[in-house]
């Protein structure tokens, strides 16, 4: 008894021994989903950063800087763009404003969010954002609807006062869109989405020319859709079949058990 005792206590001592060198031992966690998202933004509209929606692009710059980026929009979707800038321990109150681009360069109008804030003198940070209009698959040449492709998004202070030019600043920035489904859905599709390049590829396409412009290597995760395919079908045939079962009942509620009582048989 004594000897098993002894055998069980050191087993025991050696467990405790092992179990710091096996937690040790774990591998660590994987890096996250936003480390191979853009450390850098660009200065214009053909320098803007590309960046995936539902990755946190981060930038370093100075205030008074003009910063790019550049995302894709599908139809159906409803982006939210937000941002948030790092001010210096000192300053004497900034401006920030962001403005979001469609593949055409037009300005796009924010349906709701902070677009233009203003820190405080001394405020560690200040966050901005922008609700866009739901991206529609076909629009009119006269309208100025979101359509599929290629968005810009500049990040910018207004308004700078001398004393802050020039002071370091970092900013943040992540795109997400919810989709809006089949009640944003229309008649009509575009030919190809607005992205830098496909009217000079097509050019060349028509040429049969050997070299042709570079796309943007940016899409949704699922490819561009802009098809016929939408959800408003599912509801159309539901409908569809909801009115033959009442065309059906309505029938049958009128058309009666048969002859009516008071009619004399036929002799």
């Amino acid at each position: 008894m004594r000897i098993t005792r002894v055998v069980s206590a050191t087993l025991l001592a050696l467990g405790l021994a092992a179990g710091p060198a096996a937690a040790d031992s774990t591998p660590s966690a994987s890096p996250s989903e936003d480390s191979s998202a853009p450390t850098e933004a660009g200065t214009s509209f053909r320098t803007a950063t590309e960046v995936d929606q539902g990755r946190t692009a981060t930038a370093s710059g100075s205030a008074g800087d003009y910063l790019y980026w550049s995302f894709p929009a599908d139809a159906g979707q409803r982006p939210t763009v937000e941002a948030k800038v790092k001010l210096p321990q000192e300053h004497t109150g900034q401006t920030w404003q962001i403005d979001v681009y469609d593949g055409l360069r037009r300005r796009q109008a924010c349906q709701y969010g902070a677009q233009t804030r203003t820190a405080a003198p001394g405020a560690a940070s200040l966050e901005l954002a922008c609700v866009l209009r739901t991206v529609r698959a076909w629009s009119e040449p006269w309208a100025n609807d979101p359509l599929p492709g290629t968005y810009y998004v500049r990040l910018t202070v207004v308004g700078l006062k001398t004393a802050d030019l020039g002071l370091p600043v970092n900013a943040e920035l992540r795109v997400d869109s919810k989709d809006m489904g089949g009640s944003a859905a229309v008649d009509g599709r575009l030919a190809e989405p607005l992205v830098p390049g496909v009217a000079v590829e097509s050019e060349a396409e028509k040429d049969d020319a050997s070299s042709s412009a570079v796309l943007s290597s940016i899409e949704p995760d699922d490819g561009w859709s802009s098809g016929w395919w939408s959800d408003r079908w599912v509801w159309t045939a539901v409908g569809g079949v909801l009115a033959a079962l009442a065309g059906i009942g309505g029938y049958a509620l009128t058309r009666g058990s048969g002859r009516p009582s008071r009619v004399p048989p036929t002799a």
